[in-house]
């Protein structure tokens, strides 16, 4: 049986970064990018989450099966000057590799990142999502997020437009 952990990524150690962007790297190819729609070049990706690790404003959470890192989340937060949004978060960069889905990674990631977001005192959760991504849809409204807006051209792929989903969650409400 294979074994299933989330946590907060604050520093890579071992195989963490290669791991990331091998998972990432999986999950833009099957069309679960968060931005990429073909993979970039390894130190592109590597320097991409060097980044993300140093902003103090982003919580980074993976999650591992059998301890190799197969997905994660990004819970952002806003800026320290903006108090009109100071209860509110984000979470973005979720994904999970094809080779790891079915073990209940992806909804574990957004549980934790609902937790950190509580922690840090947010009352609402946004996100947004492509509307090609039926699962991540699917498991969000499960989770209790009500879908707000849909933007026509949220994103370009190939000579199409794909449309975008909006939705938010408070996080002082009970899961269904």
């Amino acid at each position: 049986m294979s074994v299933t952990t989330v946590e907060r990524l604050r520093e890579f150690r071992g195989n963490d970064l290669q791991d990331l962007c091998e998972a990432a790297e999986e999950g833009i190819k099957a069309g679960g990018g968060f931005g990429w729609l073909k993979p970039p070049h390894r130190p592109v990706m590597e320097s991409y989450w060097r980044g993300v690790a140093l902003i103090p404003e982003r919580m980074l959470f993976v999650g591992r099966l059998d301890g190799v890192i197969a997905g994660t989340a990004q819970l952002t937060r806003p800026a320290k000057n903006n108090e009109a949004q100071a209860r509110t978060a984000h979470m973005s960069t979720h994904f999970v590799a094809p080779w790891a889905r079915g073990h209940g990674l992806a909804r574990g990631i957004v549980l934790a990142v609902e937790e950190a977001a509580r922690t840090a005192n947010a009352l609402i959760l946004n996100l947004d999502v492509r509307a090609t991504q039926e699962a991540a849809i699917q498991l969000y409204q499960s989770l209790g997020y009500q879908h707000w807006g849909t933007h026509p051209h949220y994103a370009r792929v190939g000579e199409e437009w794909v449309a975008g989903f909006y939705f938010w969650k408070d996080l002082g409400a009970t899961t269904p």
